[in-house]
């Protein structure tokens, strides 16, 4: 099985400062969703991996997040594509979780849970926590430079092997281009 582990705010959607409290707030960054179903399209499953410490700290809840995550599936399957499974930490950066990226409990869960070794899984975000979470899983760290990601790029500390794309159709095109080609005769 093919996949890819998509963060959420900053890649997939616009992010604010003060956090993606409602289905109003949530807007698709332009090419996103376009992205994710050319990866559905080539064979990939998508899953993302968010932390949602909002809901932690009383800013939503649970049904605030299910009805943002309704709007972006079916955002997503306006555009011709699906997300395979959503994973979320509800817990600030305070509490000693597993769940919370910059730790890689979700995405263990997630190759787990789909059956996936992480070793060479593409893992695209816009924050240091995205990033040091696909290499504490093994997976491959890519940096999108939408949301917070010139300003991570700019702090540097990045995890040895990361690459860096302007944007998810961007790094959604270079894993399309790499990919190895079966010839048939």
């Amino acid at each position: 099985m093919k996949l890819v582990i998509l963060d959420r705010d900053g890649t997939i959607n616009f992010d604010s400062e003060r956090f993606i409290k409602t289905p109003e707030e949530w807007r698709p960054i332009p090419g996103a969703l376009d992205a994710i179903a050319r990866l559905n399209a080539a064979g990939y499953h998508v899953a993302v991996a968010t932390n949602q410490s909002g809901i932690e700290r009383g800013l939503l809840d649970m049904s605030a997040l299910n009805a943002i995550h309704a709007k972006m599936l079916q955002a997503v399957q306006d555009a011709g594509g699906r997300i395979d499974a959503i994973y979320y930490c509800p817990h600030s950066g305070d509490a000693d979780c597993r769940c919370r990226k910059p730790g890689p409990g979700m995405f263990i869960d997630i190759g787990q849970r789909l059956g996936v070794a992480l070793d060479a899984v593409p893992c695209i975000g816009d924050g240091l926590r995205d990033l040091q979470a696909a290499a504490a899983a093994g997976a491959r760290p890519m940096l999108v430079l939408t949301g917070k990601g010139a300003s991570t790029l700019a702090a540097g500390g990045l995890p040895p092997g990361t690459e860096v794309f302007a944007n998810l159709a961007v790094a959604v095109e270079a894993i399309l281009t790499r990919e190895p080609t079966t010839a048939t005769r």
